[in-house]
C-alpha cells in the first residue's frame, strides 16, 4: 500500500456473488461475522452466472422448448393443436422478469443479514490485503482483511480460430439472449451445455448441427444413459456429427473435418460451447503463496482452505463445476473461518444433463464400483415398467441402483427418463444414509408416479416378485 492510502478493515472478505460466494456470505454472517461481498458487477451479479446467464436462464428455455415441442405431440391421445410458434423477444422479457425475482430474493436476504456487497474487481497485494477496483471513476478501495473466500466461478472457454464476436460466433450466455430465432445453428462441443441447447433450440425449430471433436457425447456418462438421448436426437431433428472438429467459418457455412473428410454445416449462428476456464487470473494470487495448477485450478484441503485465512469453491477448485457443489462448499468454507469443524465429503455430487429424455447420476457407475474393489451387485428396470411414465408418453428411459453387496448399501444411483433431475435427489439421499435396498424397497412410494421407479429397481434387485407395474421381463439383477 502507498503512503498516505487509508485502509478498510474486513472482518470477512467474500470475492463472487455467485451460489458459492452469496451463501458463505450469508453463514458467516449468521455466525457473527461482518461481511463484505464483492463482485464486478456488484448487486448485478449477485446470483453469478447460475442465476443470471447459466442454470435458470437455460432452464426456462428448455422448458419453453419442451412445451412448443410437446403440444403436438399427443395426437394419439385426441390432442390436437395448431402450429405453435415462439417470440423469443417476448421469452427474453419474461426470462428478465424471472431472473430479477430470484436475484432481488437473494439480495434481500443478504442485505438482512447485513452482508454490505460492493462492485469492483478484486486481486491481493499481499496476504491480508487487497485492492478493490470499480470499473468507473471511483477511486480503488484498500482492503485489509481477517479471512477471505474465494468464489469467482468460471468462464467460457473460446474456439481458437473462431474467436466469439457475439453477432455469429456465440457463448452459451449469448445462445440464452437471442432475441430471434436463427434458421440454423451450429453447436461446437457435445458436453452437456452443447446438448441441452442444441436439443431446446431444434425444438423451437432451428436446424440444429451439433459437431463433436471426440468420438461421443457427453464424456465420462455411461454409454447406456445415453442411448435415449441420441433417440430422441434424431427425432427432433438434431444431427450429430462425432469426431469432427471445426475449421472454419464463412459466409454461414462452417466447415469441419472428420474421417470421412470435410463436412459444410449451414450456420447463420455458431455457438461453441467446448468448456470453462476458472477465473483466477487477474488475482494476484503468487503474492498469497497461491499457485493454480495447470487447468488455472486452486488446490484446497477438505475444509477448502487454499492457505491460512483463504478459502476457495465453486469452479476455481477441483471437481464438477455445479453450482450446487459450489453451494455446499460455501458453507463449510464458512464454517471453517469461523472456527468450527467442517470438511467437504460427500458420498455423493449429483450430476443432472437437462437433455431429452433427462439424465441424472449420483455415486459410482458399476465399472467404477469394480474397480474400487466393491462386490457390486445392478439392477436397471424400464421406464415401461411405470405406469404414470405411460401416461405421460414417455417410454424410453431406466432407473439403474449399484450395490455394494459386502455393505449391502447403495452406492450409485443412475436415472435416464422424465423429470430425472427431480427424482435423483432420493438416490443421493440413500447414498448419503448407506441405504440398503431393503430400505428403498420398504419406503412407501406414491402411486402412480415416476419416484416408484425407486423401489421398484430396489425389489428388482432383491429378486422379489414384481408389482403390478413392474412387467415379468424386468431385468434380474446382475
Amino acid at each position: 500500500m502507498v503512503v498516505g492510502e487509508v485502509a478498510e478493515g474486513v472482518d470477512l472478505l467474500v470475492v463472487g456473488a455467485g451460489p458459492g460466494g452469496y451463501t458463505a456470505a450469508l453463514r458467516a454472517a449468521a455466525l457473527g461475522r461482518s461481511v463484505l461481498l464483492v463482485d464486478r458487477l456488484g448487486d448485478a451479479g449477485i446470483g453469478g452466472v447460475c442465476l443470471q446467464v447459466g442454470c435458470i436462464p437455460s432452464k426456462a428455455l428448455i422448458e419453453v422448448a419442451e412445451v412448443a415441442h410437446r403440444s403436438a405431440g399427443f395426437a394419439d391421445a385426441g390432442l390436437t393443436v395448431g402450429e405453435v410458434s415462439v417470440d423469443l423477444a417476448r421469452f427474453q422479457e419474461w426470462k428478465a422478469v424471472k431472473v430479477g425475482g430470484l436475484t432481488g430474493g437473494v439480495a434481500e436476504l443478504l442485505r438482512r443479514a447485513g452482508v454490505e456487497v460492493a462492485a469492483g474487481e478484486f486481486r491481493f497485494t499481499r496476504p491480508g490485503s487487497g485492492v478493490l477496483q470499480s470499473a468507473d471513476d471511483r477511486p480503488p478501495r484498500h482492503l485489509e482483511y481477517t479471512d477471505v473466500v474465494l468464489a469467482t466461478g468460471s468462464r467460457p472457454v473460446e474456439l481458437p480460430g473462431l474467436p466469439r464476436d457475439g453477432e455469429r460466433v456465440l457463448s452459451s450466455t449469448d445462445a440464452l439472449a437471442l432475441s430471434s430465432l436463427p434458421a440454423s445453428i451450429a453447436v461446437v462441443g457435445g458436453g452437456y451445455i452443447g446438448l441441452e441447447l442444441g436439443t431446446a433450440f431444434a425444438k423451437l425449430g432451428a436446424t440444429v448441427t451439433l459437431v463433436e471433436a471426440t468420438d461421443r457425447l457427453l464424456p465420462g456418462v455411461d454409454a447406456a444413459l445415453l442411448r435415449p438421448v441420441r433417440q430422441r436426437l434424431r427425432a427432433v431433428g438434431v444431427e450429430v456429427l462425432l469426431g469432427h472438429r471445426v475449421e472454419g467459418l464463412a459466409d454461414g457455412v462452417l466447415t469441419a473435418t472428420g474421417d470421412s473428410g470435410e463436412v459444410r454445416v449451414a450456420a447463420e449462428k455458431v455457438i461453441v460451447a467446448i468448456g470453462r476456464r476458472p477465473n483466477t487470473d487477474g488475482l494476484g494470487l503468487a503474492r498469497i503463496g497461491i499457485t493454480p495448477d495447470e487447468r488455472g485450478l486452486i488446490p484446497v484441503g477438505p475444509d477448502r482452505m487454499a492457505a491460512p485465512h483463504v478459502a476457495a469453491i465453486g469452479d476455481i477448485t477441483a471437481g464438477p463445476a455445479l453450482a450446487h457443489k459450489a453451494t455446499a462448499e460455501g458453507e463449510v468454507a464458512a464454517e471453517a473461518l469461523c472456527g468450527r469443524p467442517a470438511a467437504f465429503d460427500p458420498a455423493a455430487i449429483p450430476a443432472v444433463v437437462f437433455s431429452d429424455p433427462e439424465i441424472a447420476v449420483a455415486g459410482y457407475s458399476a465399472d467404477e464400483a469394480r474397480a474400487l474393489g466393491m462386490d457390486v451387485a445392478v439392477a436397471r428396470l424400464p421406464l415401461s415398467a411405470s405406469g404414470r411414465a405411460a401416461t405421460m408418453g414417455a417410454v424410453e428411459g431406466f432407473t439403474q441402483l449399484v450395490v455394494d453387496r459386502s455393505v449391502d448399501a447403495v452406492v450409485g444411483v443412475h436415472i435416464v427418463g422424465p423429470h430425472a433431475s427431480e427424482l435423483i435427489a432420493e438416490g443421493v439421499l440413500a447414498i448419503e444414509m448407506a441405504a440398503s435396498p431393503v430400505d428403498l424397497l420398504a419406503s412407501i412410494h406414491p402411486h402412480p408416479t415416476l419416484s416408484e421407479m425407486t423401489s421398484d429397481v430396489a425389489r428388482v434387485l432383491l429378486h422379489q416378485p414384481a408389482g403390478a407395474t413392474v412387467p415379468a421381463s424386468a431385468p434380474a439383477a446382475s
